[in-house]
């Protein structure tokens, strides 16, 4: 899991991903002293929504996201396009243009 040690302040709305089958749609905004916030809706929430919240948050977690409101709009997508589409809202919602995309 990709892990950094300084907190990610997000500054506005970062937005990614599609409604395609197999992908999911990643939007994230401030929420300044709230905590993490999450919304998912999903064509397999009963069936994997535990898992997909869990991939999402530690994610957040991971990146050093710390306040935010996330919502997810899920189509069947696999806990690799779930991260990397939190990254990349994250990355968007954050002005930053790179990560360290390395495992640790």
């Amino acid at each position: 899991m990709l892990m950094l040690l300084e907190r990610v302040k997000i500054e506005e709305v970062g937005i990614a991903g599609t409604l395609e089958s197999s992908d999911i749609i990643i939007q994230i905004e401030k929420n300044e002293g709230r905590g993490i916030e999450l919304e998912l809706k999903s064509t397999v929430e009963n069936q994997f929504g535990k898992q997909i919240k869990k991939v999402i948050l530690d994610t957040l977690k991971g990146l050093g996201v710390e306040d935010a409101l996330v919502v997810a709009k899920d189509k069947g997508a696999l806990d690799c396009t779930i991260r990397a589409r939190v990254r990349t809202a994250v990355g968007r919602a954050t002005h930053q243009s790179s990560f360290p995309w390395e495992v640790k």
